[in-house]
């Protein structure tokens, strides 16, 4: 199967690629069995999301399903970002080759580990 447009733009054109120094959560999720590896940033206020960012190491589907993902949440708050599922990512993206599916799932597992990051640190911080 070819890549679909939006899986080439987003793999050829990320958005909100890179690191966040002072993000308020970081999740980093990886398959070995591929070798992709996900780190997302995200900033939070007042329960929103008002910025995220990523770093991929992975083939385009990782890379697109990441870009693709970090659109999705943008502006969200965390509980609708947390239902964000991989099947809603191939979706956006207009489908994904069935051995590719991975990455989207690693897409989703790395929007959920970067809340849970932030809600650890929050309760930390006992707010």
């Amino acid at each position: 199967m070819l890549y679909s447009e939006k899986v080439m733009d987003h793999f050829q054109n990320p958005r909100n690629v890179g690191k966040m120094e002072d993000a308020d959560g970081v999740g980093e999720v990886g398959n070995a069995k591929c070798g992709d590896i996900m780190k997302m940033y995200i900033k939070v206020e007042d329960n929103i999301i008002t910025d995220v960012k990523f770093n991929t190491f992975g083939c385009g589907s990782a890379i697109a399903t990441s870009s693709m993902a970090t659109e999705m949440i943008k502006g969200k708050s965390i509980d609708e970002a947390l239902e964000l599922s991989n099947k809603a990512v191939v979706e956006a993206l207009d489908g994904l080759p069935t051995n590719k599916i991975h990455c989207s799932v690693l897409a989703e597992e790395a929007v959920k580990a970067a809340i849970e990051d932030y809600r650890s640190r929050q309760a930390a911080k006992g707010q």
